[in-house]
């Protein structure tokens, strides 16, 4: 990478000020010590070897209930127990100069009764397709099993959730982090809501844009009553068909969402971009996949690029101004010395797909620096 990348100039996100721009995305790992879902020194291991003078670490997807639960071995922050793991985690990130951001989930109906303690998954209608899938399988202690059977929330639920996004939010600042990020993509509840083919509610959280809207825009005030806007940002994934996920207009849903979000000033926006394959972008022919170039017109705060991104193609979108910063996930898997690889134009190790969900060290702390080798 040249000395004059953009990769490699300051940015600040609210507060949160950073010496480069490559930026580790939120990674599902399952290696939380169960049955509890507690970081432990396994993943404060992993963490601290990803941490970089100035860098942003996104935390993985952390649950905020023991209801929102989906993914066994992903870690949560309902308990005291877990604030006091990521505190651990947190200590060993701040050691390396790093910053971290946690990241706020509730999985909605992509949850098995196994997962969260026993109850019916929930969502923003009943959709009997998606646990009918025998190809959506959702990670249980008894292995990969399809979805339990979700039902459809009552308006006089929401309120309880959005309370439970916001307890998370206190114990995430307890724990240390610098600030929240809501997840709102790949087809969790938030995104349960907003798209149109899992949401068919007849009342104010269904039906129109604004209406499906809704939950989301009630989320974000209550991370920031807890943290204030610029230490709270929100991750979409507009072209994302993960867990089921479509839209019958995208671009108009999305672009709402950019254009209602900036009455908060908040710390940024996080995009998944299109899947791509090497340099075509991989999309329906009749809806153009929408991401960072199109919502930079819409969204007045800095944005973060997240989705298959190479070296170049992350320098190319910096360069270009439609993204502040780049969020790499595979990469960062196989490469815990990431920034330092890409500035000083060092080879990339090749990641193991077969590693990035099992249980223990294999495919997690034992990938090395650049140096070690």
């Amino acid at each position: 990478m040249s000395n004059t990348s953009k990769l490699f100039t300051p940015v600040d996100f609210g507060p949160t000020h950073l010496k480069h721009r490559v930026v580790m995305a939120p990674l599902t790992r399952s290696r939380s010590t169960q049955p509890d879902a507690v970081p432990g020194d396994l993943m404060a291991e992993y963490y601290e070897q990803r941490a970089s003078e100035g860098g942003l670490i996104i935390g993985e997807a952390t649950n905020i209930s023991l209801a929102s639960r989906g993914w066994y071995g992903a870690p949560g922050l309902f308990t005291d127990a877990q604030v006091e793991g990521w505190k651990k985690v947190l200590a060993r990130v701040r050691a390396k100069g790093g910053k971290m951001f946690a990241q706020l989930w509730h999985t909605g109906r992509a949850s098995h009764i196994s997962n969260n303690g026993g109850v019916h998954p929930v969502s923003a209608s009943v959709n009997p397709e998606y646990w009918q899938d025998e190809t959506k399988l959702t990670s249980t202690p008894d292995g990969w099993v399809k979805p339990s059977p979700h039902r459809a929330l009552e308006v006089s639920e929401i309120k309880s959730i959005i309370e439970d996004y916001r307890a998370a939010a206190k114990r995430a600042m307890d724990a240390g982090f610098d600030g929240v990020e809501l997840h709102a993509a790949n087809g969790y509840l938030v995104d349960q809501f907003l798209q149109d083919n899992s949401n068919h509610r007849t009342d104010e959280y269904g039906g129109s844009i604004p209406n499906r809207a809704r939950l989301l825009l009630e989320v974000v005030p209550a991370l920031i009553s807890v943290w204030g806007a610029d230490r709270v940002a929100v991750r979409i994934g507009p072209g994302g068909k993960w867990n089921n996920m479509d839209d019958s207009n995208p671009d108009a849903l999305f672009s709402y969402v950019a254009e209602q979000l900036n009455q908060f000033g908040l710390a940024y926006l996080h995009v998944v971009e299109p899947r791509v394959r090497g340099n075509i972008v991989v999309g329906g022919d009749d809806q153009p996949p929408i991401g960072a170039e199109r919502l930079r017109k819409i969204f007045k705060g800095k944005i973060i690029a997240a989705g298959g991104f190479e070296p170049d193609t992350a320098e190319k979108i910096i360069a270009a101004g439609d993204a502040d910063a780049v969020a790499f996930g595979r990469h960062f898997i196989s490469n815990p010395d990431l920034p330092a690889r890409i500035q000083q134009g060092l080879p990339l190790t090749d990641y193991d797909r077969g590693t990035f969900y099992t249980f223990e060290a294999k495919g997690y702390t034992d990938y090395t620096p650049y140096a070690s080798k």
